[in-house]
């Protein structure tokens, strides 16, 4: 397992576990985003499945159907078989805390899915970021470039370029009337 995912998911089990504590269960859907977008640059199955995690913990335990309290023991688990490497363990653990949320919400698979799909948009906007055309990076994950503009729209992607300097445009406006 890489070094960076395994510390961002010991990172994120920890932040998880304060959440579940504070019974504050909006918080886990934005570890979620943060979550997902290593699972868009990585592309490894652990940051998936922790990004399926803690979207579908938020989304049930919003609705009142589980007690979040109980998944604190599982998610320590986890974090102390990522400390010892056991990879094993940790995909066993991980398995396991998914079979209590599909028992509890049969709508798991609807979250998987809305987990992949917005990876793969935050994969489409580093990929326009990097100087891509929104539409050829569409088109490689296969999105919907609407999708991917509606994202692209709501960052700050192109506000990265210094704003023009306007007696540079002046004078070479002028340039071309002389």
């Amino acid at each position: 397992m890489n070094e960076t995912v395994k510390k961002d998911l010991i990172n994120a089990a920890k932040n998880a576990i304060k959440i579940l504590k504070r019974g504050d269960y909006f918080e886990l859907k934005e570890l979620s985003n943060h979550t997902i977008h290593n699972a868009s640059i990585f592309q490894d199955q652990y940051s998936i499945s922790n990004a399926v995690i803690m979207y579908s913990l938020s989304k049930v335990l919003e609705r009142g159907n589980l007690d979040g309290k109980k998944y604190i023991k599982l998610l320590e688990n986890g974090i102390n078989f990522l400390k010892r490497d056991d990879v094993a363990s940790y995909k066993a653990i991980t398995k396991k805390i998914l079979q209590h949320i599909s028992k509890s919400d049969l709508k798991l698979k609807m979250y998987i899915e809305k987990v992949i799909r917005q990876a793969e948009i935050k994969k489409g906007t580093k990929l326009y970021d990097h100087g891509i055309s929104i539409g050829q990076a569409a088109s490689v994950l296969g999105i919907s470039q609407w999708e991917l503009m509606n994202y692209v729209g709501k960052t700050q992607i192109t506000d990265h370029s210094k704003p023009p300097d306007i007696k540079e445009k002046i004078q070479f406006t002028r340039g071309l009337f002389e």
